[in-house]
Order: structure tokens, then C-alpha cells, then sequence
């Protein structure tokens, strides 16, 4: 598969923007991805909550089924990627206050 344009890859960041609601979002998303893309991504978004409020490895690993590789991933990307988990994770209030 070749590599997406970048005006591709906007195309799609702008269609998911113009969903209007959750239940637009579930019937995009289905159209757009296989259920088992769909639970993956929907695993490593709960990892990253999981992580942020501390919670271990291991632990996230027995609740999820992501392997510790895919964790120590979303834990690199939680610490030093673009911010995007760290704006979600507050704009959503899904980090404990400690």
C-alpha cells in the first residue's frame, strides 16, 4: 500500500471533525475500520488512561490484552509525543487528581 498524501490524511481529520455525535462517530468508524481496529484503538485509548493515573503494567495488560510492547508504545507516545493523549486526557477529565 502506497504511503497516504498528506492531503489525504487532513481529508480525514477534517471528516471526523464534521461528525456531529457519538452515534455518527459508531457508524463512521465501522464503515471506516474493521470491529477488531475499531477495539484496538478503543484498548490502547484505555492504556493511556491507565497509565495516567498510574496504574501498572501488568495490570493494564490482564484488563486490556495489549501486549507490554503496545503498553511501553503508549506509554512513550503518553510522555513524548505530540500532547494529543495528555489535551484528551484532561479536556476529558480522565486523569485522578492526586
Amino acid at each position: 500500500m502506497k504511503k497516504p498524501a498528506s492531503k489525504e490524511i487532513n481529508n480525514l481529520y477534517k471528516a471526523v471533525l464534521n461528525l456531529r455525535n457519538l452515534d455518527e462517530c459508531r457508524r463512521f468508524f465501522r464503515d471506516l475500520l474493521t470491529e477488531y481496529e475499531i477495539r484496538e484503538f478503543a484498548e490502547r485509548w484505555k492504556a493511556a488512561r491507565m497509565l495516567a493515573n498510574g496504574i501498572s503494567y501488568n495490570q493494564i495488560e490482564k484488563e486490556t490484552g495489549l501486549s507490554q510492547r503496545t503498553i511501553a508504545r503508549v506509554a512513550k507516545w503518553l510522555k513524548n509525543g505530540k500532547g494529543g493523549y495528555t489535551m484528551m486526557l484532561k479536556r476529558m477529565s480522565l486523569v485522578k487528581r492526586t
